[in-house]
């Protein structure tokens, strides 16, 4: 669809746009570098996983197929021969060491292009707090910290649950009382269109929020609106919470298939 298209292109989940965020997450200051495949080679160092990538990579929001742990420690498609005791090594004999040092280098470069970047960190409130864990440094910024552009997608996508419309009676007492709702969008386009194409663009905006642990590293959770489309569904966490009235309803309707059945 080109609407969708247009959005993707505008939040950075296909173009330039998408290269630049990524960027920042492929950079990891604070982690020391592993040591070269080749020795006295440094071109020839693994890549190096920042803590935000990996979180991403190992999460089902930010890609189809989600990595393991041990996919970014040794790549699936590595030959068993780079292993130094394994069979197909005494067999045929140890894997190339510059070979080696390409495949982990592809691997990592394919890897990362399939990953749907956010579009800022989410701090929360135990993250910012310097006095309790005088250590943990904050996060840093990967894009659009600075600005309001992941609050305006969610205003424009809606609230979590829209309440129906009001009946004759209540709209013809009520209708001093209760403004009317103002309606964000603008041109002929229908609201209810629209705002479930930016609910399916909150389905391709994975959430990147810091959770701070015991020491200087930050640990990060993954994650999408409430009011995310994902595959033309709702999120669980969108669903009405059932009421007292709801519940004295469900007892009734128990009670009346009891009683048709005996």
């Amino acid at each position: 669809m080109a609407f969708n298209n247009m959005l993707d292109v505008a939040y950075g989940r296909v173009g330039k746009l998408r290269y630049e965020l990524m960027q920042s997450l492929l950079s990891a200051p604070d982690t020391p570098l592993p040591p070269p495949v080749i020795p006295g080679k440094d071109k020839s160092r693994p890549p190096v996983y920042s803590h935000e990538l990996r979180a991403l990579l190992m999460s089902s929001f930010a890609r189809k197929n989600p990595l393991k742990a041990r996919d970014l420690f040794s790549p699936p498609i590595l030959p068993a021969r780079a292993k130094p005791g394994s069979a197909d090594a005494i067999l045929l004999g140890p894997l190339s060491k510059r070979r080696e040092a390409n495949i982990r280098r592809r691997y990592f470069t394919t890897e990362w292009k399939k990953v749907l970047p956010p579009l800022q960190i989410s701090v929360e409130p135990s993250c910012s707090d310097r006095n309790s864990k005088p250590d943990v440094a904050s996060p840093r910024d990967i894009g659009f910290e600075q600005t309001n552009v992941l609050q305006q997608v969610l205003d424009l996508a809606g609230g979590c649950f829209l309440s129906p419309r009001p009946t004759r009676r209540e709209h013809k007492f009520h209708i001093d009382a209760v403004p009317p709702c103002s309606n964000p969008f603008d041109g002929n386009l229908p609201t209810r269109w629209l705002r479930r194409r930016y609910r399916e663009l909150l389905g391709r905006l994975p959430l990147l929020t810091c959770q701070p642990e015991q020491s200087v590293h930050q640990g990060y959770a993954i994650s999408v609106s409430k009011n995310a489309l994902i595959g033309g569904k709702w999120q669980a966490s969108r669903l009405r919470f059932v009421d007292e009235d709801d519940q004295a309803w469900l007892q009734d309707m128990r009670g009346l298939q009891r009683s048709a059945i005996l």
